[in-house]
């Protein structure tokens, strides 16, 4: 449930004291340990060769002292491995282990010009890692071996090319365009190639201990360049390498990979790496973050169900403010336990994510799918995310409504999944390109799901719009709940960009129209050449015992780069009108919170996690701000009969008032993360 991971550098051995570590597990209340091994560096007196100990280790053995002594702390032990580097001696006797350009030379590494980049899909992993691993499993018998940086970028050595040529009838591709017959076949061919891998390393640590297993450092969101749904099958666990902010990153972000490894690997244990130090381009790997950063990262990790992971670089401290902040974060999470084991989340609401519309479609996927997550965080809306080529009953009974933020990418299949779910009464919400294409990315002529839309596509996509607008038809469309908040609104911002469709029936007055672009300089030509149209920009249906929702426009991806209130409050009622009922919990109150709800073995949890702050957008933040109270009302599920509600954070009873079903309370404040505990 805690877990700590001590990063060692070559010259520790000869540095670190490991009775300080061992007794820094302690304080903590960590459970569970992740220690550097070997790879690019042994720390144990490895007789594998080539293997390159520490030329500070002496006679020593840094990784079995401290497995011995996380052991006595009843600690579950798992060992780092990282293969992505090498020396000298291995170039020269076996070249053909190393990486290679385009060019056809070998790779120096980048940062540490006296290594070599190995080649992660030849004989390097698949032979010498391998006997790394076994190695280690047969001298400590460890709970699991964790691989680092094991995946690599596109090689062209000589087993790279000999084994592609072999499978595929392809020479290796020299464009990165995924329409290209063979960098499409290249890109299944890694992902297998590596999943093999994965495999092979598997076995060959089972066979010694068949309570172990390997632990690659893989996975997370559309973007992830393995796919999701193979590695949950592979997976008894996953580490999210989401060690902290950088750039303009959401605070949210951690909750968001949270979310994205849940959709794939159900209510498998997940584990949320956080870094006490600074997550850069610049790479700061001895820096120290803020602390009140760290405690709003850990807050939005755990809220979101993963299993809290600290990572320290270097043995040898050159900074030790990070040490109090993260103790008091672990000791005050392992006096909560009981209600962090989460059987299920309680969400009716899901966000799909598409790693075929990120590879093969080249679809700004990824900007809209933020912006939904932004506008549903704002809209304190309970939620998960589902991977999109799990779409069937058994992953998406739980929801009712499904949103599809501009998934070109959508097979057949796919799509008569997702109209047999509307058809039995789910709801799904759409945007822009979604169904526009085939799974390898290919347009079609049509949508894939023009009949749960009812509209085809009109033969046009018109790529950037400037100064358009939408006309809120408050008197035509009756006072739509689309509306809702915008009841002094004329008129808002459009999009940027905008599909032409075709209505297949007769639809209801639209609550949106299109104001089409007119001139935006010189100043005296801004005026609106067409004031009104009666072309739809947002299509309301209900289709068999379901509601369908589509916007030919890409309203989340424009909420995520504009931020306009106005784009988010139509993101949230599209939303409410479409789920059709009461959430399972709603929070009223001031602020921005991230709000998620579990059901543990004898409880119900609700995690309010404060990210109101100036540095919400662009961390890290100098200060946490509380805010005022908040009313909650929670729906009880069936069956259950609540004892008593309290606050962990506040650590008191809260008083709450029961209406049938509906338990309402107020609370306080919150500071950075409260939860509400009910116990049945």
């Amino acid at each position: 449930m805690r877990w700590a991971q001590l990063t060692l550098v070559e010259d520790d051995p000869g540095k670190f004291d490991p009775a300080f570590w061992l007794d820094y597990f302690r304080r903590t209340h960590s459970d569970a340990v992740c220690l550097s091994g070997g790879g690019c560096v042994a720390y144990y007196p490895t007789e594998v060769p080539f293997h390159h100990r520490s030329r500070w280790l002496g006679d020593r053995d840094v990784l079995g002292e401290l497995i011995s002594g996380c052991r006595k702390l009843g600690m579950v032990v798992i060992v780092r491995t990282d293969p992505h580097a090498t020396y000298d001696d291995v170039q020269t006797a076996h070249p053909d282990w190393i990486t290679v350009d385009a060019q056809g030379k070998p790779v120096r590494h980048p940062v540490s010009p006296e290594m070599w980049e190995t080649c992660r899909l030849g004989p390097y992993n698949f032979e010498f890692m391998t006997e790394v691993k076994k190695e280690i499993m047969r001298h400590y018998r460890v709970d699991g071996i964790f691989i680092n940086r094991w995946d690599g970028s596109i090689c062209y050595c000589e087993h790279c090319l000999k084994n592609f040529k072999d499978a595929s009838g392809f020479d290796m591709p020299r464009t990165t365009n995924p329409q290209d017959p063979a960098r499409r076949t290249y890109l299944l061919w890694r992902q297998q190639r590596l999943f093999d891998l994965w495999q092979h390393w598997d076995r060959a640590v089972r066979e010694i201990n068949p309570d172990a297993c390997v632990i690659p450092n893989t996975g997370g969101g559309a973007s992830s360049s393995l796919d999701m749904k193979k590695i949950a099958e592979l997976a008894p666990t996953l580490i999210c390498d989401r060690q902290a902010r950088h750039g303009l990153m959401s605070p949210w972000a951690i909750g968001m990979n949270a979310k994205e490894y849940r959709g794939a690997l159900g209510m498998k244990p997940t584990v949320g790496v956080f870094s006490v130090g600074v997550e850069e381009p610049y790479r700061w790997k001895d820096s120290v973050q803020n602390a009140d950063e760290i405690r709003l990262w850990v807050a939005d990790l755990v809220a979101n169900g993963l299993r809290p992971w600290f990572t320290k670089f270097g043995g040898v401290l050159h900074d030790e403010r990070w040490l109090k902040p993260v103790e008091d974060i672990y000791c005050r999470l392992a006096g909560w336990e009981k209600y962090l084991r989460n059987e299920r989340p309680l969400a009716r609401v899901a966000l799909v994510y598409s790693q075929q519309t990120w590879w093969f479609a080249n679809n700004k996927v990824e900007d809209h799918t933020l912006g939904w997550y932004q506008a549903l965080i704002e809209a304190r809306i309970p939620f998960e995310m589902v991977h999109d080529r799990l779409l069937d009953a058994e992953h998406i009974g739980q929801f009712k409504t499904l949103i599809l933020p501009s998934i070109a990418a959508l097979s057949d299949a796919q799509c008569q999944q997702l109209q047999e779910f509307v058809a039995q009464g789910g709801s799904v919400i759409a945007t822009h390109e979604t169904s526009l294409c085939d799974e390898w990315g290919v347009r079609r002529k049509n949508f894939g799901l023009a009949e749960l839309f009812g509209v085809d596509f009109g033969g046009k996509i018109e790529a950037r719009m400037q100064n358009a607008y939408l006309r809120l038809e408050h008197e035509a469309a009756g006072g739509h709940p689309l509306l809702k908040g915008l009841e002094d609104a004329p008129r808002i911002i459009h999009g940027v960009s905008r599909i032409e469709v075709k209505p297949r029936e007769q639809f209801p007055p639209s609550p949106l129209t299109l104001i089409p672009s007119y001139p935006d300089l010189p100043m005296e030509m801004v005026y609106p050449r067409v004031p009104k149209t009666d072309i739809a920009q947002v299509f309301f249906r209900e289709f068999g015992k379901g509601r369908v929702v589509y916007f030919p426009w890409d309203i989340d991806r424009t909420f995520w780069e504009v931020l306009s209130t106005d784009h988010g409050r139509l993101l949230r009622n599209s939303v409410e009108w479409a789920t059709n009922e009461e959430p399972p919990v709603t929070v009223t109150g001031p602020g921005i919170l991230d709000v998620t709800i579990w059901q543990q073995k004898n409880s119900l949890t609700v995690h309010l996690v404060n990210l109101t702050n100036p540095m919400m957008m662009k961390g890290p933040v100098r200060e946490l701000i509380p805010i005022s109270e908040q009313k909650i009302r929670i729906r009880l599920p069936d069956g259950l009969e609540p004892r008593r509600m309290h606050l962990l954070a506040a650590g008191k009873a809260l008083k709450f008032e029961r209406d049938g079903s509906y338990l309402t309370a107020t609370v306080p404040s919150i500071l950075d993360h409260e939860i509400i505990a009910i116990d049945f």
